[in-house]
């Protein structure tokens, strides 16, 4: 996989949910060509339209992040319930936990990240962009998504631009890169636990 690179949503996969109960957009998955059961790791978005359980992924930690709608309800296993709306921050729970969701009104469309347990970790962030920032040295892979507005960065590796929808990721190390514009991005940090 070349790094960095700039996906587009004609880039995205298509497919159907694990339950077979919806349908999800793949944005980016590792290795490139993994299927739905052995992916290190996965980010996603999907529609949920009507009430129901999440697909179950055994091994998995997962990262739910409302992009649009009125939200849910995730109904744990424990019994404990978590509102997510969409200034909410993401939110972390096992992938291999039997989880409901109730829709609060109407349909939602999330992001979804996940990694395998013992070979991945990941730490996904909401940014309201507003002007600059700078993002850090890192040295594991990023996605940024930008949700809406417009995105640049700018390092060593180049400049780029993202627009509604698009994707930039990183599969190594990146430098102190500039982050400007105006919308909201999401930070994914994946993290290669065999190399720490």
């Amino acid at each position: 996989m070349p790094s960095p690179v700039l996906l587009k949503p004609t880039d995205y996969r298509r497919m159907p949910w694990k339950n077979g109960l919806g349908e999800t957009i793949e944005i980016a998955v590792y290795p490139p060509d993994a299927g739905i059961g052995d992916f290190d790791w996965r980010i996603s978005m999907a529609t949920v339209a009507s009430d129901g359980p999440f697909s179950l992924f055994p091994g998995i930690e997962r990262t739910l992040s409302v992009l649009t709608g009125n939200g849910l309800t995730l109904d744990r296993a424990d019994g404990t319930k978590q509102d997510l709306r969409v200034d909410s921050t993401p939110y972390a729970f096992p992938a291999d936990e039997q989880v409901g969701a109730t829709l609060a009104e109407g349909a939602i469309t999330d992001l979804n990240v996940m990694t395998r347990r013992g070979r991945f970790k990941h730490r996904v962030e909401r940014i309201r962009l507003d002007g600059n920032i700078v993002l850090p040295p890192r040295q594991n892979a990023v996605l940024l998504f930008c949700l809406e507005g417009q995105a640049s960065l700018e390092g060593a590796d180049g400049f780029w631009s993202l627009g509604a929808g698009e994707s930039w990721l990183s599969a190594g190390s990146i430098l102190s890169t500039v982050l400007a514009g105006l919308g909201i991005v999401f930070v994914v940090d994946l993290v290669d636990c065999r190399s720490i």
